[in-house]
């Protein structure tokens, strides 16, 4: 991984080099989690506390391994959603591939972004929607695979985050949720099969998620219509 600074008025910004597959992404993230610009109040009136405010601005390893999965799944015919997309790496490499992916994320920066590194990566459009887990009408619909990275950091995050899930998957649908082991796998996995959910635990045995993500699983689930 290579990047280089750039300075800007209200935040600083890098430029990072990202091998995942075969292919280099260029990314503009945030230089580091000491950056803060919300002044107009935006961020705050969503929710998003001045620590959290960096968080979707940085390059995480669950989102690496979630855009290296990403790279050699088979997408064939899937409708996909990337929730709390922050940078989006894994919605760019499907992309990339051709895949119908749509990004979504709560924070107001987050389009700014990912426009910036689709543009970085000679790519085009991507559909995005923003909007909170609680949102109980969007125009996002249903999907085939639902994926994610690093998602459950607050105590209420497994409840929100498993209702959202369910009201827009499809009848059958595969969810992949990466986590690095923030230590709410558990609660949300409960949430999960008392919704109609099975977890799926081969990866979880993964000697690759186990180098990469330390005390991290892939929280894998299906849902298949009778």
């Amino acid at each position: 991984m290579k990047y280089g600074v750039r300075t800007m008025q209200c935040y600083q910004i890098k430029i990072e080099t990202i091998a995942i597959g075969a292919s280099n992404y260029r990314i503009r993230s945030l230089l580091d989690r000491q950056q803060y610009f919300d002044p107009d109040g935006t961020a705050e009136r969503a929710g998003i506390a001045p620590a959290m405010w960096p968080i979707f601005g940085l390059v995480w390893p669950a989102g690496i391994f979630l855009a290296q999965t990403m790279a050699t799944f088979p997408l064939r015919g899937k409708r996909i959603l990337e929730i709390g997309c922050g940078l989006a790496l894994a919605s760019l490499v499907l992309h990339r591939q051709g895949a119908d992916i749509t990004a979504t994320d709560l924070h107001p920066l987050a389009e700014t972004f990912l426009k910036r590194n689709l543009a970085l990566n000679a790519l085009p459009p991507l559909d995005y929607h923003a909007g909170a887990w609680s949102d109980s009408v969007t125009l996002l619909g249903k999907f085939d695979l639902i994926i994610g990275s690093d998602l459950l950091y607050e105590p209420e995050h497994p409840n929100l985050l498993a209702g959202f899930i369910d009201r827009h998957a499809n009848d059958e649908v595969e969810v992949i949720i990466v986590d690095p082991g923030r230590g709410y796998q558990g609660k949300f996995g409960k949430k999960m099969v008392a919704l109609g959910y099975t977890r799926e635990t081969e990866w979880s045995e993964r000697q690759a998620v186990r180098q990469t993500l330390k005390r991290g699983r892939v929280l894998n689930y299906r849902r298949v219509h009778a």
